[in-house]
This record gives C-alpha cells, structure tokens and sequence, in this order.
C-alpha cells in the first residue's frame, strides 16, 4: 500500500536552498572575477559545442558530436545566445550553479528524509542532515566546479536525487518515487557515462525491492517496470544516435575521439599503460585516493575514507532499512571498471607519474562522505544518553570539516590546480592567436580544426559560423564525405575560406592542399604544437 507523501519543500529546506544559492552566486564571481571560468580545457570544448548547435557553416544537433554526452549542451544552449556570454564562459556555468543548489537540497533531504521516514524529524535528525549539507556544499573542489561548464556537478544533482527518490520508494513503496528515480537516471545516462552503471544498479535494486515487499502488487509491478523502461531508453536514445549518425552504435566507445584512442594516440612509445590498467586493486586505490585528496591535501584524509567505512558498517549493522544510501558508493566500482579496462587513467601528485589528470573524478565519491560521514556522527550520538555529548560529536565532525577544507583551501584545491596546471600552456597560445585573428579583416572566413583550440575563436568572439571545421560534413559517409564542405575547403581551401590555421600535427596540417597558400605567421608556445596562418589565394588581407 502506498503512503501518504508529506510536505518536502518546508522552510528548512527552502533556508537552505537560499543558503547554497548564495554561496554559489559568490564562488562564481569569484572565480569569474579571476578569468578563471575557462581553465579547464574541456569546459571550453563543453561550451563549444553547445554553440556550435546553432553557430556552424552546418547548424544542427548532428554537433553535438559522439563521446561527450548530449544533455549539458543542450541545457547550456540557451545562455550561450548571448555572444557575451559565450566568450566570458558564463553561460555553460549557469546549469552547474543550479545543479549544485539542488543537489545541497538533496543531500539534505536525503538525509533527514531517511532517518525520518514518514515520522517528523526530530532536533538529532535535522542535526545529522545540516551536518551532510554543509560537508557537502562547503567543498573547495565542488565550489569551483560549480562555477564551470563542467559536466560533474551536473551529474552529481542527478546522483543524488536518484538516491532521494529510491530511499523514499524503499521505504513506503511509493511507485511515483520510483518512477522519478527512473527519471534522473535517465538524465545521468545523459549527463555522463557514470549513468549508465548507476542504470544497472538502480535497476537490480528496484526489482529486490519489488520481490521483498510485494512481488504480487500490480502497482508496484508496474512502477518498476516503467522505471526500468524509462531508465533503459536514454542510453537506448545514444546507442541508436551513434549507429545512425556514425554508423556505429559504440563510437563514441571505441572511435577515435574516445578514451580509449586518446590513451593510444598520446602514449609514449615503449611506455607502460597508465596506473590501474588492467589491475583492479590499484585501479580501486587511485579513486580513492583521488577521493581523498578532494576532501582534504591535509595528512587526516584517512579519517574520512575511515568514516566513510564506518557509516556503511553501522547502517548494516543499525539501520538495515537505509542500505538505498548504500547506492552512494557506486562511483567506486564504475571508476575502478573505467580505470582499469576503459583507458581512463587518473594521475595525482602523490603517486607516479606525479602529476594531475583527471583527479577531479574524485569528487563523485563526495555524496558518500557526506552522508556516511554523518550518519557515523548519528550513530554515534544513538549510543549516548547526554544531549552534551551528542552536540560535541557534531562539532567535532563540522571543525574536522572545516580542518579539512581549510588545508584544501591552502594548497588550492586539487580540481582547481588540474585545471590550472593544465591550462598554461594552452592560454597563453589562444590569447596570442585570438589577437592574431582580430587583426584580420571583418567577416573573415577561416579553416580550422577545433579539437584542440576552439578557445582561440573564442576569446577573438569571432562566430563558429564563419569557421569550416571537422563537424562541417555527413558523418554517416564512410570513410569521408566526398561532398562535405570539410573535405572540400581540405581540397580546394582559396575556394572557401580566407585563411587557413593548421597546428603541427592536426588534420588541417595533415591534410590541406598547401597550393597558392602563403604562410602569413607562425606562432610558438612553450608546451604546445607549431600554429601556421595561411592566406589562400582568395583570402583578404
């Protein structure tokens, strides 16, 4: 029998809606403040190709492209109108602000939502879910992600109200709360391929729960049975777009813009694979260690993997009914998959090769420490008599936080320093090519190849519309469209465009008829490939 749902947006959680709305708002301009928005290079390729939607020689949804998922695109395209927008990278950090504001909310809610089932929450439970609220939305990592276009605090909101939705759903067998779990874990498959494990999980947990309570209700029945149609076409949607489009339905698995070639193309000859590759064990430990060290870069970042262990063992133990937050671990088995058979290699300081790539994967395991952290807390204050006692446990939990984020805060945070460190080459080469470019005559029409360094264009404000690049062709013509516009400005560039960008090994450089082609300047950067500037035949000087 379903349950009566009581009220869920009361004062408290609208307080801190406003709470984590304002604290979002100032991290931004913050950051914003700083020209920091656009540190990480797949931000820029994020916003990019949301713009190229509606701002290409061949506008369309076919831009959207294959390895990057669809759904945080299409959320940024309406910020991206704005021309300013669009080159200040405001416009992709607009979802991920209002992604983080709902996933603080969720982790509240989850929290006091659980340990009160349908009762009102007591002082101790609204305690324990402000406590997971603030570990949560006071991290140095998050609070910088959030004010990018990157795709992690996005996935997270989705995360977390998956879990929201199932704990209810577990806990009075409310088939409607199932349903709209179903429903964010379709926009997780369509937010990041994380989503599509979390599908497999969800999904064998909602018939676990269906045999245990009521294998014979028709309602229940049904519900799961929406839920697992619902959650099975999003990836079903990308499957069938990639073999229509690509005419291979796991491109953007096994094509060559996935993890997997990149990890080909860019490995040192006679080098090892990257750490983790095909070894489960210290696949696992650099997640996790990665985990840590975006919760703190202070020696106690083993107390938190400590009360991590902690709260899942006592919710075994003591709170049987809670294992739903159980699915809170799911990014550790996904990354340590993804790590050690899908080319997907995470490099933190502390271990060889001693440098930073992709360490920001780290923050997925935030939810878990926020909740199991303070149900650890919760616990604990279960086994005490003395109010005293139980508020000292709580502020013991909020100053080794607050200890914790400080020394984060110190060191910069390390999703902060990743981006950055992997930024200084690349910048300085886009600022000097983005004043290259605005020297050039009005409307002038480039070939180039956007891959790497779309932030050029970017910067100069120059429209995508007036550049030829790799998405202007059929796709589905295999191997190459020989009446794409891509291939033809290869063939023919004085044809169809006034200047020509070819970096040192990319395909403009590769492949580009030189003839009638009079080399204009050639820009060097520390770290970064030759860029040559061509003035074609037709071009405007």
């Amino acid at each position: 029998m379903t349950n009566q749902a009581k009220p869920r947006w009361d004062q408290e959680t609208l307080l801190v809606a406003w709470l984590a709305a304002f604290g979002s708002l100032i991290s931004f301009l913050f950051y914003l403040r700083h020209h920091d928005l656009l540190l990480y290079g797949d931000a820029v390729a994020h916003i990019n190709i949301a713009r190229r939607v509606f701002d290409s020689r061949t506008p369309g949804l076919l831009q959207l492209g294959t390895v990057w998922l669809p759904l945080p695109h299409l959320l940024m395209i309406p910020f991206l109108l704005s021309g300013a927008m669009w080159q200040s990278g405001v416009g992709g950090s607009i979802p991920s602000m209002v992604a983080y504001v709902f996933s603080v909310i969720g982790i509240f809610r989850l929290v006091r939502g659980a340990l009160s089932g349908n009762d009102a929450p007591n002082a101790t439970i609204r305690i324990t879910a402000w406590i997971a609220a603030v570990i949560y939305a006071a991290n140095p990592n998050l609070i910088y992600l959030q004010s990018t276009a990157m795709t992690e605090p996005l996935y997270l909101a989705w995360f977390i109200w998956v879990v929201v939705y199932f704990t209810e759903f577990s806990v009075g067998a409310d088939g409607k709360s199932l349903i709209k779990s179903g429903c964010c874990v379709a926009g997780a498959c369509l937010t990041r391929y994380d989503g599509w494990f979390l599908a497999a999980v969800v999904g064998v947990a909602a018939i676990l729960v269906w045999l245990r309570t009521s294998p014979g209700s028709g309602e229940v029945r049904r519900s799961v049975i929406k839920c697992l149609l619902v959650m099975a076409a999003a990836p079903a949607l990308w499957l069938a777009y990639n073999a229509i489009v690509y005419r291979n339905p796991l491109e953007f698995a096994n094509g060559p813009y996935s993890a997997r070639a990149i990890e080909r193309k860019t490995a040192v000859p006679g080098s090892t694979a990257h750490p983790g590759a095909d070894n489960l064990k210290m696949a696992a430990s650099f997640f996790l260690k990665a985990a840590e060290l975006n919760m703190t870069e202070s020696n106690w970042h083993r107390l938190w993997v400590a009360l991590l262990f902690i709260g899942a063992v006592t919710l075994l133990v003591t709170q049987r009914g809670l294992w739903p937050l159980l699915l809170l671990w799911a990014p550790l088995p996904f990354y340590t998959l993804s790590i050690a058979y899908s080319g997907v290699p995470i490099f933190i300081p502390p271990w060889w090769p001693f440098s930073l790539y992709n360490a920001r994967y780290g923050i997925e395991f935030l939810p878990a420490f926020a909740v199991f952290g303070a149900l650890t807390v919760y616990c604990a204050g279960l086994l005490l008599r003395q109010s005293s006692s139980k508020t000292a446990l709580a502020v013991a939990l909020l100053i080794f936080g607050g200890m914790s984020y400080a020394s984060a805060w110190r060191a910069q945070p390390i999703s902060f320093r990743e981006a950055y460190v992997n930024s200084r080459t690349r910048i300085p080469l886009e600022k000097e090519l983005a004043s290259t470019f605005l020297e050039f005559p009005p409307n002038s029409r480039f070939l180039m190849y956007l891959g790497d360094h779309v932030g050029a264009l970017q910067r100069a404000g120059i429209p995508l519309k007036r550049v030829i690049n790799e998405g202007n062709h059929r796709t589905w013509k295999q191997p190459f469209d020989a009446e794409g516009l891509w291939e033809k400005a290869l063939a023919d560039p004085g044809q169809y465009a006034d200047f020509v960008v070819a970096f040192a090994g990319d395909p403009v450089a590769e492949k580009v008829q030189r003839r009638d082609l009079v080399p204009l300047a050639v820009i060097h950067t520390s770290g970064q490939p030759a860029c040559t500037i061509y003035l074609t035949h037709g071009g405007r000087q």
